[in-house]
């Protein structure tokens, strides 16, 4: 194993323990992965909790047939993940997760409009529902990622959201930005509905985070 592979377990490795402890997940659910180059991807295992995972517990992946090296499987949506970063070049972290109002929203199936500032510029103009499949499946993979084009996060029916970025910090910003979201747009129900930004504005502030604001790398 290279030394990037090993430096790119521990992230993902870490990326758990923090995901564990930011209540937007329960146990084992939801995983992690970030690029380690434009082959291969380390994601977090199956059915082992973040608490007391190690390095040695992360899964190297090809991106291309899913070899897998490892004591561990990965995680039943490595597919996913894989697909992903073979269509989203600029995409070197993804975190799938199970957080409460973003699934209460996704159980719903309803597209979140640009109601925040904050999601209209990481998110992006909305929050796409991708159509329901079974979990681990080919379909949910395609479906997945179809919603997720021009998008940095998307929500899963009737299972939860997973979103994206340029380097593990993004994607854990976006995911905050997407429950946050999801969570005001619930509330806003109760108060004759969120009212949404105008479109084009919210298109063209996404459009200037990402060229402009912040520029990362993992």
């Amino acid at each position: 194993m290279n030394e990037t592979e090993l430096e790119v377990k521990k992230i993902v490795c870490e990326a758990g323990k923090r995901l564990s402890t930011s209540g937007l997940v329960a146990g084992t659910w939801g995983n992690i992965s970030c690029r380690v180059d434009d082959d291969t991807m380390v994601i977090t295992p199956s059915g082992v909790n973040y608490d007391t995972a190690s390095e040695a517990d992360m899964v190297v992946v090809n991106l291309h047939n899913m070899e897998y090296q490892g004591q561990h499987k990965p995680s039943t949506e490595v597919g996913l993940h894989a697909k992903i970063y073979l269509t989203r070049k600029e995409v070197n972290a993804i975190i799938h997760t199970h957080s409460m109002n973003a699934s209460t929203v996704a159980a719903a199936r309803r597209e979140v409009p640009p109601i925040l500032d904050d999601m209209a510029q990481i998110v992006g103009p909305s929050i796409r529902v991708a159509e329901y499949a079974l979990p681990g499946t080919k379909k949910i993979t395609n479906n997945t990622v179809k919603a997720l084009r021009g998008r940095n996060a998307v929500l899963m029916a009737n299972h939860g959201a997973l979103a994206v970025g340029r380097d593990i910090e993004e994607a854990f910003t976006t995911c905050l930005v997407l429950e946050k979201a999801c969570k005001a747009f619930i509330e806003a129900e109760f108060m004759g509905g969120a009212k949404s930004i105008n479109k084009f504005e919210a298109h063209i502030m996404h459009q200037y985070y990402l060229r402009k604001y912040s520029k990362k790398k993992r």
